[in-house]
């Protein structure tokens, strides 16, 4: 029997691996599942290049958990140690023995798959053990096997041992304050989260299965059920297979293993596979978004080899694409990410870069594969695509090939259909194209009403952004204007050369002016006398184009200059002079009915706009049903 101290830099190594190394203890399961997982992945491999002799069998990794004498045991059937690796591997902290393998047949094996953790990884089980064993025995013929023990001390015994299988069993002596890792719910819960796909079964207590009847049997007849291994894990997962071996159910099926409560299923699916200048692999899923959707669950996965990291991929995957859900898998990705790292890390970079431009060219293919059920799709999609166009100038370039803007009769144009499709009418005087756009159809009926008599068409962009995409199209895009449809009289909107002619005159207009400001609050409303079809309303409330943008922009986050988030509600209230009611009001001769008519015509404007609430609106119908007597 051999004694002595581990190699390590520092004496007090272990209280800091206990309680620094890793902020959530849970975490010492998934680093020895990924050390057995390496040690089976090399037996395989040299067992390709023809280095072992003999058949390896089916080798899998075995959890089990004695409860009464306080062990959890992690057993592999990989290559095993000697006591001289024994000596090399645990005894010298954070030298690995796996990248040391993989250096060694990097020309030899194309993908080895080994996650390279066998250092420090394998000190983390003394986060939740006062005492560690591992029972070990190579796969090199002729080895004997070897014990190696330390109860978190520097100092450690290593000694021969009769065990006579190939590979390696760890046996944690767990801690009274770690108790919790004894109960098998929550070893099942950490094997879910963890290692849920690692490539190499992984089995946990057993289960009881029924055999299928055979054929004639009676229909009471009952089925004789044996018992099987309970493999917690699917060691092959959809985004480590080829697109081509691939279905559209497949995929959808993933989607409900990766989310067993997500009942929806996802619009559409992106399969990642680059293996230059980073490796990655991984299916993007677009959900179908709806206002009870919780950003917080249901988040895109991040593995490395196929052992999970964490589901806070910020820094990875680009902002306006956290909303997708499903899996992205790197082995240029540490383990133990930090913001500082990715933000840092040039493949971090490049990933996100590339996943950026996958999307985006995914988006072009089912565009131009099939239209009709992309623009059905649209409404479910339109909120992360119009995110990446303000956010991510490279998907803002490519968006003209699949970006739509939909009309408030359903029709649905790219941006440059629409131009196409209204530049004859909608070129004002100034040469310049005028979009025209809604936000809700119902409140801005009238408005919209008015445009369609003109030949305009009118946009329906009702998302939360659409002030800051409108404001950035405008910057990128020649000689247009985005106008809502409700920010002025259509005539000034779309300004001709010809003007209407007013039925007032100036004089009238300076006289009818004031009587108006005088029965309407002045300081949220401006009064605009317009010389319109005799038809339209005698009174219309709009709001200024650029307050209302800024002040929306604001209230979205990234907009509102000079402070216009703070600034009080500001209206115009536009008069036709060219209606009946509006001569009636200048030519009436009682103070009071004149009062009563303009507060009864403005009390219609605010109603048509949504302005009109409580005590106003109270009065607004006593006096309406009183003008009707």
């Amino acid at each position: 029997m051999a004694t002595g101290n581990i190699n390590v830099t520092a004496e007090n190594i272990f209280p800091i691996i206990k309680k620094f190394l890793y902020s959530d203890h849970e975490i010492f399961l998934r680093e020895l599942i990924s050390n057995a997982t390496d040690a089976t992945l090399k037996l395989k491999h040299l067992s390709t290049l023809g280095e072992i002799k003999g058949d390896i069998g089916n080798p899998i990794i075995e959890i089990k958990v004695d409860k009464e004498k306080k062990e959890i045991r992690i057993i592999d059937q990989g290559v095993g140690m000697t006591g001289e690796e024994v000596e090399k591997y645990i005894n010298q902290v954070a030298f690995s023995g796996a990248e040391e393998f993989v250096e060694k047949y990097k020309d030899k094996v194309e993908d080895s798959g080994i996650i390279g953790h066998f250092g420090l990884g394998f000190y983390s089980s003394f986060m939740v053990a006062s005492k560690v064993e591992i029972f070990t025995k190579s796969f090199i013929e002729g080895s004997k096997a070897v014990r190696w023990e330390c109860d978190g001390s520097p100092k450690y015994t290593l000694e021969e041992t009769d065990r006579t299988e190939r590979g390696t069993e760890i046996v944690l002596h767990i801690d009274d304050d770690s108790l919790e890792f004894l109960e098998e719910s929550k070893i099942n819960e950490l094997l879910n989260k963890y290692n849920k796909f690692m490539p190499i079964p992984i089995k946990f207590g057993t289960r009881e299965e029924n055999l299928p009847l055979p054929e004639g049997a009676a229909e009471d007849a009952k089925p004789e059920t044996i018992t099987v291994d309970n493999i917690v894990n699917n060691p092959t997962p959809a985004w480590t297979k080829s697109p081509s071996d691939l279905t559209d159910e497949d995929y959808k099926s993933f989607y409900r293993e990766l989310y067993p409560m997500q009942f929806e299923e996802p619009l559409f699916n992106i399969h990642l596979n680059v293996d230059y200048p980073f490796n990655l692999t991984g299916i993007l899923y677009f959900p179908k978004l709806s206002k009870s959707v919780d950003p917080t669950k249901d988040k895109i996965q991040l593995y490395q080899n196929q052992v999970f990291v964490t589901d806070n991929v910020e820094g990875i995957v680009p902002d306006f694409l956290q909303m997708l859900r499903g899996v992205i898998d790197s082995p240029d990705i540490p383990l133990n990410v930090s913001r500082s790292y990715l933000q840092a890390d040039g493949a971090v970079k490049k990933i996100a870069s590339y996943i950026t431009r996958k999307v985006a060219d995914k988006l072009i293919s089912l565009f131009k594969n099939d239209r009709k059920a992309f623009e059905e799709k649209w409404d479910d999609i339109k909120v992360i695509i119009e995110y990446g166009m303000l956010s991510e100038e490279k998907f803002f370039e490519k968006s003209d090939k699949f970006a739509l803007y939909p009309t408030v009769d359903n029709e649905y144009f790219t941006f440059e259909e629409l131009l196409e499709e209204i530049k004859p009418a909608q070129t004002d005087k100034d040469d310049k194209t005028v979009i025209l756009y809604a936000s809700d159809v119902k409140s801005q009926h009238s408005y919209i009403d008015a445009a369609k008599e003109k030949g305009y068409q009118v946009l329906l962009l009702d998302s939360p952004i659409v002030s800051h995409l409108i404001q950035k199209l405008e910057g990128s895009k020649e000689n247009i204007q985005f106008t809502r449809v409700d920010g002025d009289h259509i005539d000034n909107l779309i300004k001709k050369d010809e003007e209407q002619l007013s039925k007032l005159s100036d004089e009238e207009k300076e006289t009818l002016k004031p009587i108006i400001e005088g029965a309407i609050p002045k300081e949220t409303y401006t009064v605009q006398l317009e010389a319109m079809d005799s038809n339209a309303n005698p009174f219309m409330i709009t709001q200024p184009e650029f307050i209302r943008r800024m002040k929306e922009m604001q209230a979205t986050g990234g907009g509102g200059m000079m402070g216009m988030g703070n600034f009080p509600e500001m209206y115009n209230l536009v008069v036709n002079t060219n209606n009946e009611l509006v001569g009636e009001i200048l030519n009436t001769k009682t103070k009071k009915k004149q009062e009563r008519l303009i507060q009864q015509a403005f009390d219609l404007a605010k109603l048509s706009q949504g302005l009109l609430h409580g005590e106003e609106l109270t009065k607004f119908i006593k006096r309406s049903f009183q003008m009707v007597k």
